[in-house]
């Protein structure tokens, strides 16, 4: 048989190799087996094992002293609106984070290293559900392993590592706290309220309904809003559009909570938050510049593309009688993005 026939069958086959010219490659190698198993200190000097078992110890240590720092920090250090007390805050949360992650990583790679076992076994390829036999051998070696780890040997590895292990997620607790009160229905309400006058944003000023011409649209924001305690906060909620459409083509709704035509809208995205600035005059469209999210003004501002679930929600409004556009109401629905809770 020449080089050319012995490569063609040889190839894809397993165990073989393609022969070259000149002849004398074997259709397979012999298995080279494992090399010989080369025993740590730990493995022969009881001391050394000893002086291993120390060092994960004082590792697991750190971790604990580390996770003990970032509860430590989170409570003495009071936030008192300053950068310096900020900084200082996270600086330790940020430490006192490190060294826990990184003491209990390097414990646990010096235990594995130094004192689990660490000799080469060979577990040959079988189907993937072993007979009685081989499932009672496997629950055999598992507990063989469980004992190899020496844990209940090394009560020192033992305890500190249990001493880690649960105080590591405590810290978690303390970051979820940190957070602040729970919003209560803050997410769903803003500051519009019966009487609530419409204002120009940025500029300010209240807005007469004859200013608003036909096909325009006017930034909005509650009058009073660099009042509140939290403006920025508000105006993420209570941002609002208003627009002037042909008698023709309003809605009833629309009819019923505007004036004339002026129709107003949450300038929110219900998709998630960010604000429908662009507004077409020919088809009547808001667009979120985000992602592209379109509401249908002509149809109660429903969605018609884009991933938005919910239509904008519409704030009532009326006119004063000096002319000023006035809120009848709040909003009848939670506005901005919509979560599990709103649908």
């Amino acid at each position: 048989m020449s080089d050319i026939e012995r490569a063609d069958e040889a190839h894809g086959q397993p165990g073989t190799t393609l022969a070259k010219p000149g002849g004398g490659v074997p259709d397979r190698f012999e298995n080279p087996g494992l090399p010989p198993h080369k025993h740590r200190m730990g493995d022969t000097d009881p001391r050394a094992a000893k002086r291993a078992e120390r060092q994960v110890a004082f590792f697991l240590l750190l971790s604990i002293l580390g996770s003990i720092g970032i509860i430590v920090s989170i409570v003495a250090i009071k936030y008192d609106g300053s950068f310096d007390r900020i900084s200082l805050s996270t600086k330790a949360i940020g430490l006192s984070m490190f060294l826990s992650l990184f003491a209990l990583g390097v414990g646990a790679v010096h235990w594995a290293k130094t004192l689990m076992p660490d000799d080469e076994r060979i577990d040959m390829r079988h189907r993937q559900r072993g007979t009685t036999a081989e499932r009672e051998e496997a629950v055999a070696i598992l507990k063989e392993g469980a004992s190899e780890a020496a844990l209940g040997r090394r009560p020192l590895i033992r305890n500190t590592l249990i001493g880690a292990l649960a105080l590591f997620p405590i810290p978690a607790v303390f970051f979820f706290r940190d957070t602040g009160p729970l919003p209560g229905n803050q997410l769903s309400t803003t500051m519009w309220t019966e009487g609530t006058y419409l204002t120009k944003d940025p500029e300010g000023g209240r807005i007469r309904a004859a200013d608003v011409t036909l096909g325009s649209v006017v930034h909005v924001l509650p009058e009073g809003i660099e009042e509140v305690d939290h403006p920025l906060n508000e105006k993420a909620k209570s941002a609002v559009l208003i627009m002037r459409l042909d008698q023709n083509l309003l809605t009833e709704k629309q009819n019923e909570w505007g004036v004339d035509g002026t129709v107003a809208y949450s300038k929110i995205c219900t998709h998630m938050g960010c604000p429908v600035a662009l507004y077409e005059q020919q088809t009547h469209h808001l667009l979120c510049p985000c992602h592209q999210s379109t509401f249908d003004l002509t149809q109660d501002c429903k969605v018609i593309f884009g991933p938005a679930k919910r239509a904008l929600p519409q704030l009532p409004i009326a006119v004063d009688d000096e002319g000023y556009l006035v809120a009848t109401s709040g909003f009848h629905e939670a506005v901005g993005p919509s979560f599990w809770e709103r649908g």
